[in-house]
């Protein structure tokens, strides 16, 4: 089974500041444009970093063609710019019993671990990376903020991908994988796909709201069991 993490809200709590703030320092350097004053307001939960950058370019006047013509300088800035603000160590932003969890399913063969993020792919391996818990994530895999401002073409994407690694080249199934996350997006962008949806209430959404996923979960210790469950 092809398991697809989200991070922030799922595996990491409150570790994005510094990703937000490189993201608005590459919009400031690609764009020349100053940070507008409502930016801070911009929705980011469940979203990807692109679909974030248009909005925030939009408060600041620039139109949607500008960042069509300039999303790859913006990727790389924000690369670059999150590269030099991201913490050492971010591993007390771990979510609840994450390392327990991503450490039994690295060695169960019942399972492939892979992403499907609104980060872009740099900021989400450096992240993983400084909290501890890339290991488990193979470098290639998963679908990220940088490959579609939409994160419901995401799952297809790192399904992709898995097949390419893990089934001959094959798109992996979307009947054997399960997206898991914490916000109405996650379970939005597995059932665009087809695929299962275990939510986590560990995020800034209760279990009321994420009502409509296969699974609902307090947090990641009973994930096992879930996935068993499916």
């Amino acid at each position: 089974m092809l398991l697809l993490f989200d991070i922030d809200g799922t595996l990491l709590l409150n570790g994005a500041d510094a990703h937000a703030a490189a993201v608005i320092a590459a919009l400031c350097e690609v764009w020349e444009v100053e940070p507008p004053p409502r930016a801070h307001g911009v929705e980011a939960a469940g979203r990807t970093d692109q679909a974030i950058a248009r909005d925030i370019l939009e408060l600041a006047g620039v139109p949607a063609e500008e960042f069509d013509r300039r999303r790859d300088d913006f990727v790389l800035a924000t690369g670059s710019h999150y590269e030099r603000l991201v913490p050492d160590d971010l591993s007390d932003r771990l979510a609840p019993h994450v390392t327990d969890v991503l450490s039994k399913l690295a060695v169960d063969q019942r399972y492939r671990c892979s992403l499907v993020t609104g980060n872009i792919q740099p900021v989400a391996r450096l992240k993983l990376g400084a909290a501890g818990i890339l290991y488990p994530f193979a470098e290639g895999q998963g679908g990220f903020g940088s490959d579609s401002d939409d994160r419901n073409e995401l799952p297809p994407i790192a399904r992709m991908r898995a097949g390419q690694l893990w089934n001959g080249g094959d798109a992996w199934p979307a009947e054997r994988t399960v997206v898991i996350g914490d916000t109405p997006r996650d379970i939005a962008c597995a059932r665009a796909d087809g695929a299962l949806v275990v939510a986590v209430a560990t995020g800034p959404f209760g279990a009321d709201q994420l009502s409509e996923a296969d699974v609902v979960l307090e947090d990641l210790r009973e994930l096992d069991a879930a996935l068993q469950s499916l």
